[in-house]
């Protein structure tokens, strides 16, 4: 490029044909500024912010820009030019479900004419265009269902990726997370118990989500798409839990009902939830030592110490039988700190010994013993003798009556 316009500026019949070009062009344009001026004082020539700022004839709110028509043959009769195709790894799990799905799956893409090979033995997935293709972006499409199958999505399910109305979205989520804990957890939310939450998003956004490893299959329209990416992300990054962005939709589209509030912003109805600080553990603050502007002391070398033990100056056969002493007192003690260890289990446990009273005086022990014994004896004596006592010898009685029952007693 730069050589051709080298010659064409030193070439003298190039360049005197440019500057007669150059002229004419000149000319034109003084000519076209006269016109405009004249033109200026007839009518006053309307300004825009932009050089193309005018209206278009599709600038209509009555056109939905975001309808898909469905594809017509008559469009492309010829076909493709050139063979387009896309392949995809699976999971050895998958082989046994895909085996049995693969009439399906080849069924429905017959009918759009692509062509797709299942190799088992390089575990991949390949869609190719064919003569009878017409859709140029069906391969596009095809790609997006193999890749759908091998991220766990049923096969029913994944072929309706083939409609034009439907779009697919996998989001990966296993590098938004470095602790692996952490990540497990947060996708747990994404759950909910039971498989609550996720039902809702479905719900809410009119999306198919499955949440599969590290990645989030998701099929849907633009819109509903655009809305599972962002709660995904706000949850595995910890911005905002999955429940309160079901809350903020679910106002959305309460909101949305209301032809009055169409023009309006609705900041000020949906809900705002602040993040609370977590309470994070106290760094223990390490004590500073005292600053000094003297390095430490040199601390001796291995030569210092051996010729401070006097070893520096022993031949090496000395030396090799010293450490060989050494190494034979290290081993002696350990071998005596294993058989202590061993005879530590045959050791019988010491027995509680009965403490016998020990009697320090004989003599006056044996005479406390005689002199209780005597007090106890003198003591049973006199109960006996109590309970001998006649308890009518005591009652007052007249003294004939007393002499006759003598008599009769005598």
């Amino acid at each position: 490029m730069a050589s051709n316009i080298l010659f064409k500026f030193f070439n003298p019949t190039i360049s005197l044909s440019l500057l007669s070009e150059a002229k004419t062009m000149a000319d034109f344009e003084e000519e076209n500024n006269r016109n405009d001026g004249s033109d200026a004082v007839e009518k006053p020539r309307t300004r825009h912010k932009g050089k193309h700022d005018k209206d278009k004839p599709w600038d209509d709110p009555s056109i939905d820009h975001w309808k898909v028509d469905k594809f017509d043959p008559s469009w492309n009769e010829g076909g493709m030019l050139e063979v387009s195709s896309f392949s995809t790894l699976f999971p050895q799990y998958r082989e046994k479900y895909l085996q049995e799905c693969w009439p399906i799956v080849k069924g429905a893409l017959k009918e759009h004419g692509v062509a797709c090979e299942l190799n088992l033995v390089e575990g991949c997935m390949t869609v190719s265009t064919t003569r009878k293709t017409r859709d140029p972006y069906i391969i596009i499409k095809a790609r997006d269902l193999i890749k759908l199958l091998s991220r766990s999505v049923p096969a029913p399910q994944a072929v309706k990726i083939l409609n034009d109305e439907m779009q697919c979205d996998i989001i990966k989520i296993g590098n938004l997370v470095r602790k692996k804990e952490q990540f497990v957890k947060r996708r747990q939310h994404l759950v909910g118990p039971n498989s609550s939450t996720l039902k809702a998003l479905e719900i809410l956004t009119g999306c198919y989500i499955l949440v599969q490893g590290s990645t989030v299959a998701a099929m849907g329209s633009y819109k509903g798409l655009k809305q599972v990416r962002k709660v995904v992300e706000e949850c595995i990054m910890n911005k905002m839990h999955p429940v309160y962005n079901i809350k903020i939709l679910m106002m959305r589209r309460e909101l949305a009902k209301d032809p009055a509030l169409a023009n309006e912003n609705w900041e000020r109805f949906l809900p705002k939830f602040k993040k609370k600080n977590v309470k994070q553990k106290k760094v223990k603050a390490k004590d500073k030592k005292p600053y000094t502007p003297f390095p430490p002391p040199q601390q001796p070398s291995k030569v210092d110490l051996l010729l401070e033990s006097g070893e520096y100056f022993l031949s090496d056969q000395k030396k090799q039988a010293k450490k060989w002493q050494e190494k034979q007192e290290k081993q002696e003690a350990k071998v005596a700190e294993t058989k202590r260890k061993r005879e530590e289990a045959f050791v019988p446990p010491e027995e509680p010994s009965k403490e016998v009273p020990k009697h320090t005086d004989d003599n006056n022990d044996v005479a406390a013993l005689a002199s209780s014994l005597k007090k106890k004896a003198k003591d049973f004596s006199k109960q006996k003798s109590a309970e001998k006592i006649d308890a009518a010898s005591y009652i007052a009685a007249p003294s004939g009556t007393s002499a006759k029952k003598k008599s009769k007693r005598s």
